[in-house]
């Protein structure tokens, strides 16, 4: 018994000193995220693409410098931002996608690292060119085309236009339809011109993460502080192309019917588009499944990626044997 007792209390003497060591070394991160904020929001976000398979690449065309991100190979996959947003939005579904596929994922221009020109178009219509001479340069149709809020329109506007491109479409919490857009959140814009999106100053960057998510994301200080500065530095910008975008004419006012089979994806808690947009695609995509999410808000590749991922992977799968059928389900 006295043996035992003091290779308990040895063993306890090492599971205290790793603790101890392992508390150490998180506060050590916590202070350099704190005292080095630009630096370590970099290392965040290179270890999120990391882990993700993803590299940077650059797209060129004329005066428009798109980055993206490229991981993975197989049939290729590519995922639109949305407003406000950038590629590093999808990094933490894209880990569990480039296991089997090729997924790109770019920066719009006006958003991200892409280029910006304050006066040029950005337009619904202006992102599907630049979309379309995205796919042109990496030289493979069709694609499985994703988007998240405005990238979801963008997606949805481009498979309409360019049938030939598009194997399928991800849409999750997808704007470009009427329904989409009659909450609150867009009353307010439309009385005042403000919304959680429009970053005025980078503290504003809390508010549209609350706006965003239905339960809080664990993004580190820094990254917070990164996104926040770049968002209120492209304030104007970013207003002006919000002015755009809700100008552009609607999914439902321009196809009765958009032929590209759809995994249709909802965070049934999304504060910043209409939950009843999910029907309202649903009408104009035959061959569609929605998925509405639980406990999810207007971000579910970050609010629930592995979730979200999986049952993407199972409608690809499922593309693979036989049509979409036209269903609606609760994940």
């Amino acid at each position: 018994m006295f043996i035992n007792a003091i290779a308990t209390g040895a063993a306890m003497s090492v599971i205290y000193t790793l603790l101890t060591m392992l508390g150490a070394l998180a506060l050590l991160v916590l202070a350099f995220d704190r005292l080095a904020p630009t630096t370590a929001a970099r290392l965040g976000i290179a270890l999120e693409r990391r882990r993700a398979g993803l590299r940077v690449r650059t797209f060129q065309s004329g005066s428009a410098n798109m980055p993206y991100l490229e991981g993975g190979s197989g049939d290729t996959i590519v995922l639109v931002h949305g407003f406000g947003g950038d590629k590093d939005n999808f990094t933490r579904a894209a880990r569990f996608l480039t296991g089997s596929w090729r997924v790109l994922i770019p920066d719009l221009p006006g958003f991200g690292e892409a280029s910006r020109e304050p006066g040029a178009g950005y337009t619904i219509a202006d992102q599907v060119e630049h979309l379309r001479l995205f796919l042109q340069s990496i030289g493979e149709a069709p694609v499985h085309l994703g988007g998240n809020s405005m990238g979801g329109f963008i997606a949805a506007e481009f498979a309409a236009r360019y049938p030939d491109k598009v194997a399928s479409l991800w849409l999750l919490d997808a704007a470009g339809t009427a329904a989409a857009f009659e909450n609150e959140v867009f009353r307010h814009y439309h009385h005042c011109g403000d919304m959680p999106l429009l970053l005025r100053s980078p503290k504003d960057i809390k508010r549209m993460l609350r706006a965003c998510t239905f339960r809080p994301l664990l993004v580190p200080h820094s990254v917070k502080l990164h996104l926040g500065k770049r968002g209120a530095a492209d304030y104007a910008l970013h207003a002006d192309i919000l002015r755009q975008v809700h100008l552009s004419p609607l999914l439902e006012h321009q196809f009765s019917a958009i032929a590209a089979p759809a995994l249709i994806v909802w965070g049934e808690q999304d504060a910043v588009l209409n939950s009843a947009g999910a029907a309202a695609l649903h009408a104009i995509f035959p061959a569609s499944e929605v998925v509405m999410m639980p406990g999810v808000g207007h971000l579910p590749m970050l609010e629930s990626p592995r979730r979200c991922a999986e049952r993407y992977l199972a409608f690809l799968m499922h593309l693979k044997h036989r049509a979409v059928a036209n269903t609606t389900v609760t994940a």
